[in-house]
């Protein structure tokens, strides 16, 4: 019996379904996991051992890079942080709290603004300028004029994405700009993930004609940081050249004698809208620690 390595695309009442180069594999766990309490998930790298070609066992699944619980999934790449130029009001704290989000992960964040058909002005370019300076991907998109949609293609190619952002932003008509039929090419996996849908089902990776998987649900459904405040300062990237002049090495770039951070806002080296988001999200996890003890 052959042994092949693939990965975990759906699942549901027990059968994983496994892409590998023999096409997709129906298999079972092991009995292993369950007595370890390993659960399974999308995206984990699986050893599977194969009954015939359409049928396998899981045997073992490798190190997992990174694990969600909301939504969960194992082994992202990036996520593709989506926000709108203008329906709703673009949120800039909160993006920045994804891309710290995704960073805290070891997930690469990918920033999308989008709709920038409703804008006339040079605002969604400006903005993704802001994040492409400090070392971010970003890219700005249009699903009625197409504006974009090649370069994002481009960063998903190869890569196990989800699509992360607030409601109405336009996440399902970008995936769609990017593969009208990206339901279809499922095939036989949606087809018995749908004929099970009143049965425990997980989530499911989409694949891509040119490359690479998309999640089926959105990321990043619980927004909580888990991460101790005076960490927050190393998921601000364009800090990190000025932390080294300040006064004192601990210093959290708040209100400190000396702050070399708050020099470099003063002067238009660091975005000030990027620090007053970084001066909120502290805040929050001080709250947050104070609610602990």
């Amino acid at each position: 019996m052959t042994r092949v390595v693939g990965k975990i695309v759906g699942g549901i009442a027990g059968f994983y379904y496994v892409a590998t180069e023999h096409g997709i594999i129906e298999c079972r766990a092991r009995g292993k996991f369950r007595k370890d309490n390993v659960t399974l998930l999308v995206g984990d790298i699986a050893e599977i051992q194969m009954i015939n070609d359409r049928e396998g066992y899981i045997l073992n699944i490798l190190p997992r890079k990174n694990k969600l619980t909301r939504p969960p999934v194992a082994n992202v790449d990036q996520a593709i942080i989506v926000f709108a130029i203008i329906r709703p009001e673009l949120n800039r704290i909160l993006l920045d709290k994804m891309i710290v989000l995704a960073e805290s992960n070891d997930i690469e964040p990918v920033v999308c603004i989008n709709k920038v058909d409703l804008k006339e002005d040079k605002e969604a370019f400006d903005l993704v300028s802001v994040y492409q300076k400090i070392g971010y991907k970003a890219v700005a998109t249009s699903t009625v004029t197409k504006e974009g949609i090649d370069e994002l293609k481009s960063y998903l190619k190869d890569k196990v994405s989800f699509f992360a952002g607030p409601s109405g932003v336009g996440k399902s008509s970008l995936i769609n700009s990017i593969q009208s039929n990206i339901k279809l090419k499922t095939g036989e996996v949606s087809e018995k993930l749908l004929r099970g849908k009143h049965t425990t089902r997980s989530v499911e990776l989409l694949s891509l004609d040119f490359g690479g998987y998309v999640l089926d649900t959105p990321g990043f459904t619980a927004l909580t940081l888990d991460i101790e405040k005076q960490d927050l300062r190393y998921y601000f990237r364009e800090f990190l050249e000025f932390q080294g002049g300040c006064k004192f090495s601990s210093c959290l770039h708040i209100q400190e004698p000396g702050c070399n951070v708050i020099k470099a806002v003063e002067e238009g080296l660091i975005d000030k809208n990027r620090y007053v988001s970084y001066i909120s999200l502290f805040k929050e996890l001080k709250e947050k620690e104070k609610r602990r003890y």
